[in-house]
């Protein structure tokens, strides 16, 4: 076999042998690598490079080597799933650098970060003060962990006693101009309603490039022709639209009603209506 041919086929076979090692070890080895993880993998890849190059050596030696280099993280992980010591010893423990608004200086020698290394951090979570910071801890991947004081942190819902819809994933039924009938059938709806939805955005399947249904039953799409613009659903801005035209018709009706029981009866339905908008603005504001 000519040396150019036999370099291709063992880089073939190599890429196919190191994709099935990658999917079988799992994807937190491509997501948070630990540092013996990080040096298994620079291992096997040096093995493949040297077998791949190198046409002297066996391939069979060298795809035992990997799958040896392979075997051994999947043993690692497993050990370390059931006992916490042997998973702080190969994966290491987080370092608190921030507590309490105070920078542990001890903890940022250990790791040997500099403070110009830790704000640029910090940095990269949008905060530029320390004394904002209510605890900061480097994770073993490396990523620093921020916890701002609670006068720092950005308001919440829950914080303002706002009740708010919960939000579910949206569903993906039109991609590329074509239909896609298994998220449609998840939610329930049909073709025929697909169409007729598109008929009121004035599109057709053809012209979509992506079609989602958010979690209100909404459909929402974005055109091959990026220059064409569609309309926002208006559904929901609508109902609440008339939801408080009639609340407003009802007070109108208690002020111009001479009789005490009509009166009294529009302010108390006036009143009611304008509890339910309360409730319902934050689901139907568009």
């Amino acid at each position: 076999m000519p040396l150019w041919l036999n370099v291709i086929s063992r880089v073939i076979l190599f890429m196919i042998v190191l994709f099935f090692i990658t999917k079988f070890l799992g994807k937190k080895q491509l997501s948070q690598l630990s540092f013996f993880e990080y040096v298994t993998g620079i291992t096997i890849g040096g093995i493949a490079a040297i077998i791949i190059l190198e046409v002297r050596h066996s391939i069979i030696i060298g795809g035992l080597a990997i799958l040896v280099m392979a075997a051994i993280p999947y043993i690692v992980g497993l050990i370390a799933l059931k006992s916490k010591k042997f998973r702080d010893f190969i994966e290491g423990k987080g370092s608190v650098f921030i507590k309490d608004g105070k920078i542990m200086e001890d903890n940022l020698k250990k790791e040997r970060y500099t403070t110009d290394e830790l704000l640029e951090l910090l940095r990269k979570k949008d905060v530029f003060q320390v004394a904002d910071v209510e605890f900061a801890i480097l994770e073993p991947t490396g990523d620093l962990s921020v916890m701002l004081k609670k006068e720092n942190q950005p308001l919440t819902a829950k914080d303002l006693n706002l009740s708010v819809p919960s939000i579910k994933e949206p569903q993906t039924v039109i991609m590329d101009g074509v239909i896609m009938d298994e998220p449609l059938a998840t939610i329930g709806r049909s073709r025929a309603w697909l169409h007729t939805e598109l008929e009121k955005l004035g599109v057709t399947v053809e012209n979509v490039f992506l079609g989602q249904i958010n979690s209100f039953g909404e459909l929402t799409v974005d055109l091959f022709d990026d220059k064409l613009q569609v309309a926002s659903p208006q559904e929901r801005p609508l109902i609440l639209s008339t939801l408080k035209k009639c609340q407003a018709d009802l007070e109108l009706f208690t002020l111009g009603t001479e009789s005490k029981e009509a009166k009294q009866m529009y302010r108390i339905n006036s009143e009611k209506l304008q509890e339910a908008i309360e409730k319902v603005t934050p689901i139907l504001r568009g």
